[in-house]
């Protein structure tokens, strides 16, 4: 009984396969029934795990950048190495910052110009999502912005500080965000001979060159002193007026004369002007370097030229001899010239007074030159003495003694006669007497 139940059962499972094989789809369109299927279970997996869940699951699927060469980004510094840097900007991989790419200034090391967790803007230079790789320059960027602001200080003649970073042979390299170079001849308005104090010095420069294609940026110092030395120049003279007394520096000196800064412009000390007493060369009277008082006698501002007297400062010799000689002295000095009129006797240096011919002798003179000679001392008298004309009258005649009047002279010859005469006889009337009486 049992066999003939498991037969039967056996019998109706086979109908029911075959009924089931004969319903189920077949080909492509079993195969669309089971993507749909598919789809179905990930989308009740989906929403079943909720949105937060669904959000978590898309962002650990890491996102392929999409940037391009020449694309700007920015980082922040996350290692340090001895050629490199890495710089984090945002990608599930670091950049790579060469060490040729982080300054257009030569550097010994990285560590010199950039520090972790500093956050830089660099340029993409290489990009290969393949290999993971991206390098960036930071140099770009700051040559970018570099040539940018040159451009309008260039076109503006603006003038603007720099440090200089390196001496090299020539001049001066200076960091503007691009390499900056300063030829020896645009560092000061004199020569230099020694450039060595001047790394690490700041400098106020201008552009003066500026070439793009070539990489090409020429500064200058110098520029900018000339440019303040014509300001002040200007300033100087807009300021000084014939009359004044001001201080300055002599600078230089030449056979005509010496030329002294007054602080922004140079004026002339005519060698005429140096001294009240004669000067053959005027480094007999001032050096370079002396600090002098002089009197403005003349400003040409046309021409820029001021002319300057030293001597104009300094008591002259006839306020000197004011003080020393009157009237009714007797002094000594020496025969200068001999006109025809008298002679000029120099006192002091700088200080001549006349003897007139009339004053010479009380004898008659005819010339001074019969009496005097030039190079002679003499001793004169002062008669009058006129400091605002400059003149002194002098007098030789009158250190003379004084001739005995002719009257007087046959007064005392008659006196002695008178007294020779003894009671009334001549010496003559005694001899003759005597005389008379031996002959008898």
């Amino acid at each position: 009984m049992s066999e003939d139940l498991k037969q039967v059962d056996e019998l109706k499972e086979n109908v029911e396969n075959k009924k089931s094989a004969e319903e189920a789809p077949q080909g492509e369109e079993a195969d669309a029934q089971i993507q749909e299927g598919a789809d179905l279970t990930s989308q009740e997996s989906f929403e079943g795990n909720g949105p937060e869940e669904a959000t978590s699951v898309n962002e650990a699927v890491p996102a392929v950048p999409e940037v391009q060469v020449g694309d700007i980004l920015t980082g922040k510094v996350s290692r340090i190495e001895e050629k490199q840097a890495l710089i984090d900007v945002g990608f599930k991989y670091e950049a790579i910052l060469p060490i040729s790419e982080v300054s257009s200034l030569h550097i010994e090391k990285i560590e010199d110009v950039l520090h972790l967790g500093d956050e830089i803007e660099v340029k993409v230079k290489k990009f290969n999502p393949e290999k993971d790789e991206l390098v960036v320059s930071k140099r770009a960027v700051a040559a970018e912005k570099a040539w940018e602001v040159l451009s309008k200080r260039f076109e503006n003649g603006e003038t603007f500080e720099t440090t200089i970073v390196d001496v090299v042979k020539g001049g001066l390299v200076a960091d503007v965000g691009l390499r900056g170079f300063i030829p020896a001849s645009q560092v000061e308005r004199n020569y230099v001979e020694d450039f060595s104090d001047y790394k690490g010095k700041p400098l106020k420069v201008k552009v003066i060159e500026l070439d793009r294609e070539n990489n090409r940026v020429i500064l200058s110092h110098r520029a900018v002193l000339e440019e303040e030395a014509e300001r002040r120049k200007k300033e100087v003279l807009n300021r000084l007026e014939a009359g004044q007394v001001v201080e300055g520096r002599v600078e230089r000196i030449t056979d005509f004369g010496a030329f002294v800064d007054l602080g922004g412009v140079d004026g002339l000390i005519h060698i005429s002007e140096l001294s009240w007493d004669h000067v053959e060369k005027a480094t007999d009277a001032v050096s370079v370097g002396d600090i002098v008082k002089v009197k403005v006698l003349k400003v040409d501002r046309e021409n820029e030229r001021i002319s300057l007297s030293l001597k104009a400062t300094q008591p002259s010799p006839w306020e000197k001899a004011a003080q020393s000689i009157k009237p009714g002295d007797v002094v000594k000095g020496i025969v200068r010239r001999l006109p025809s009129f008298g002679a000029f006797v120099e006192l002091m240096p700088g200080v001549e007074g006349l003897v007139h011919v009339s004053q010479i002798s009380r004898k008659r003179v005819g010339t001074p030159g019969e009496v005097l000679k030039e190079g002679q001392e003499v001793e004169v008298k002062v008669l009058d003495f006129n400091l605002e004309d400059k003149r002194i009258s002098l007098s030789m005649k009158e250190l003379e003694e004084a001739p005995v009047p002719e009257s007087k002279e046959w007064e005392k010859t008659n006196a002695k006669d008178e007294e020779n005469k003894g009671f009334g006889v001549s010496i003559g009337d005694m001899i003759g007497e005597d005389m008379r009486k031996k002959l008898k």
